[in-house]
Parts: structure tokens; sequence; C-alpha cells
């Protein structure tokens, strides 16, 4: 399993480890990191997460290659939101969904596009080297945002600002990321988990009780709940894959568009009538 765990005092890093994809994240680990933070969650040893992708890359989001593998058996009814129930189900990129009580640090190396660069908006900060970049790069595959991309990044950066990110699915730099407040350290190639373990030791250092209540405070300020707009993402991008995601991800699979060289327009007969005019009912997710 290539979903990694160290400990550093009453630190977890959480290590994606499979360079040879980019870190890119499929079914398998999806669920391994899902359960890692579960874990993290229910363990009073420790304190502060730090989610790191190791051999210079984040994560390039999610893997397309198996995605592609995986569209003639339809889409996987466990990510669905359920009506009821008392387990937050697992998010396409694993653990996107959970509220955890517990701070988290994202230490970024190379790139966090895509899914990857929603993982990184999940976490509570991000610690960013010179040189990584993130970008909404699922944008050239008619792939849409379903980790929580559409709800956290306007949130962050402001909804215009982030409007234009998600729509041209442009690079942005760790120098631009910390101008725009999606970083909060920008530090030398090399050193963002150091600079992150740092950060998260100090972060134990105080009382935990308090600095848990400050963080949920500070999470439930927004006016619209996060869960509510993450199940209103979640059914307005599902029928998204079927009209131009599988079409992406097998053109992904044949070598087009790596590392974020852009891509002819999707060659889809179907692509006129492929956007969606939906009236989303909005169902609470329940906590």
């Amino acid at each position: 399993m290539a979903i990694l765990t160290e400990r550093v005092d009453r630190v977890l890093i959480v290590i994606i480890s499979r360079f040879e994809a980019r870190n890119a994240i499929d079914a398998e680990h999806a669920d391994a990191l899902y359960d890692a933070f579960v874990a993290f969650e229910g363990d009073e040893a420790l304190d502060v997460a730090i989610l790191y992708g190791e051999g210079g890359a984040f994560c390039a989001g999610a893997d397309l290659k198996r995605l592609a593998k995986r569209q003639a058996t339809g889409p996987d009814r466990s990510l669905d939101f359920p009506a009821s129930g008392l387990k937050v189900p697992r998010a396409p990129m694993g653990p996107t969904r959970l509220t955890l009580s517990k701070p988290v640090i994202a230490a970024i190396e190379g790139p966090a596009v895509a899914g990857g660069m929603e993982l990184a908006l999940w976490a509570d900060c991000r610690v960013m080297a010179v040189g990584s970049y993130m970008g909404v790069y699922n944008r050239r595959w008619g792939l849409p945002l379903s980790d929580g991309g559409t709800v956290r990044l306007p949130r962050l950066v402001g909804q215009g600002r982030a409007i234009e990110i998600i729509l041209t699915g442009r690079k942005i730099d760790a120098d631009e990321c910390l101008r725009i407040g999606l970083c909060e350290r920008v530090v030398p190639k090399g050193n963002a988990r150091e600079a992150a373990e740092q950060m998260a030791l100090q972060i134990g250092q105080f009382p935990q009780a308090c600095l848990r209540a400050d963080l949920r405070a500070c999470r439930l300020q927004q006016s619209l709940s996060e869960r509510t707009a993450l199940e209103m993402e979640w059914r307005n991008c599902k029928g998204i894959f079927k009209k131009e995601g599988a079409t992406g991800a097998s053109k992904f699979a044949l070598g087009a568009g790596r590392h974020g060289d852009p891509i002819d327009t999707l060659s889809d007969p179907a692509r006129s009538s492929s956007v969606q005019s939906n009236s989303l009912p909005l169902h609470p997710w329940p906590a």
C-alpha cells in the first residue's frame, strides 16, 4: 500500500507514496487515505496531522488511467451521500468529506492539481515549497470538482477569483497562492515537510481543547454549512463523468495532455447538450 504513516511526537504524517504516478489517487488509495484520517481523529495520542506527497509531487489528482478502465462498470454508488445514516461517506479522493476536530496541514512539493488541489484545500492550512503549484487541471478532461473544490476555494480566495481559477484551469504557482490566500507559507524547495512539522509541533504545544474549539468555531461561521454545500456539489457533478469525463479519462490513458499541456477540445458530438441545467434539492447531510 502506497499510503504510509509516520509519527513525530504527537504529530501524524500521512504520506502518499505513488511517485511513479505522481501520487495520483485511485479507489484503493482513497480508501487508505480516508481510513488513515479516521484513525487519526480517534487516536488520543495524536494532535495534528500532516498530509505530504513523496517524490517531488503532492498529488496529481485522480488516477485517470485506473478511472478509464473502470468507466464501463458504472459509478461507485458507495460515494453517494446517504439519505440517512451515521457514517460520513468516503469522497472520490478519500477524506475530503470528513470534518475532523484536529488540525491538518498540507505540505506541498510540486503539483497539487485537480483532486490533489482539493485534498490541499481540505487541509486547514497549506505550506508550499518554491516551485510547487496548484490548478484545476481536470478542466481539460471534462471531470468536475467533486472533493470540495467548488465549496472551499471560494471561501478561501473569494468567489470571483475562485470562478476564474476553476473555469480557466490555469496553473497557480506558490507565490500567487500565498498572495491570494491559497496557502499560508512558502518555503525553499524541499523544505515543505520540515516546515509543516515545525508548525505542527508548535500547534501541539498549546492546550488542545481550547485550540480545537476555536478551530471548530472558525469552520462553523460560514453562512452555508460545509456539509450541505458538499452534498450540493456532489449532486451537481454526478452525471458529468458519463457525459464528458469518461472521454477525457480515456484520452489521458492514451497519452494526451500530460504535465498540464493543453489538449484539443473534447471531440464529443453531444458536447453542446452536455451542460446541465438542474434545480437541485438540498438535503442536510447527517452529522
